[in-house]
């Protein structure tokens, strides 16, 4: 069931936002060579408990995983694509970050990733995240009253497709509000012209996910959560909470 929310319960979506854009600048910021991946999800969670805002990551646990989550955010590295748990392992030079992060604020939700290069960026990795942006603005501009979902995800997977990306099949956005997760679900690739007819009101976390290698297959880690690229090549993750108005898309998880 897709829950439409009325214009009070957005404005207070964007107090969830302003929370999570908050933390992923903090945890940016952070992110140096040598810096744990642990310390990183204690950045996110200051950021959070400063805020009053509570984590919609910590303890979820869906039906594909075997333990709940331990963690405020996920932070995939290289090869990761979404899920990462942040452990003990330190970041290098070089090295291409995912991070996810979502808080709750009065009872509603907001959920937004961002992908950035630690170090020295290589040239191919500035592409993949270059691309990747693109599709979520192209996502986002398609997310207005009469389309429909279809119409957001050809809008994301015609620029990955584009330039050669894969897209893992099974992973994309969905509907937020009141849960993380909710309905609708918002593939990352698929026809226009088809599934639900967006209205006013309605909000989706829009986040497409670009795989290097041009291939869609992944596999799940011994950790259980985190997916990785199957041909071991590096993953680009951004996403947005984002509500359809009768002004246009609102992007809820700006700074």
């Amino acid at each position: 069931m897709v829950e439409i929310k009325t214009d009070a319960s957005l404005d207070a979506m964007r107090a969830a936002g302003r929370v999570v854009a908050d933390a992923l600048a903090a945890v940016r910021a952070a992110a140096a060579p040598g810096v744990r991946l642990r310390e990183l999800d204690e950045v996110a969670r200051t950021v959070l408990r400063e805020a009053g805002a509570t984590s919609p990551f910590l303890g979820y646990r869906p039906s594909f995983a075997g333990t709940p989550f331990p963690a405020v955010i996920c932070a995939s590295v290289n090869d990761a694509i979404v899920h990462g748990i942040p452990d003990d392992y330190r970041l290098c030079d070089g090295d291409l970050v995912s991070i996810d992060c979502g808080a709750v604020v009065d009872g509603w939700a907001g959920d937004a990733a961002v992908s950035f290069c630690v170090g020295t960026a290589r040239p191919e990795d500035v592409r993949l995240m270059e691309v990747t942006r693109r599709a979520l603005e192209a996502g986002i501009a398609a997310a207005v009253p009469g389309a429909r979902i279809g119409d957001i995800s050809h809008a994301i997977g015609s620029i990955g497709r584009a330039a050669g990306y894969g897209i893992p099949e099974d992973f994309g956005g969905h509907g937020i509000g009141r849960r993380m997760h909710e309905d609708p679900p918002v593939p990352n690739d698929g026809r226009p012209g088809r599934g639900l007819v967006l209205r006013h009101g309605m909000a989706l976390a829009i986040e497409p996910m670009l795989l290097a290698g041009g291939r869609n297959a992944y596999y799940v880690a011994e950790d259980g959560w985190t997916l990785r690229t199957s041909d071991g090549t590096r993953a680009a993750h951004f996403e947005h909470t984002v509500a359809i108005t009768e002004d246009g898309p609102r992007v809820l998880t700006m700074p």
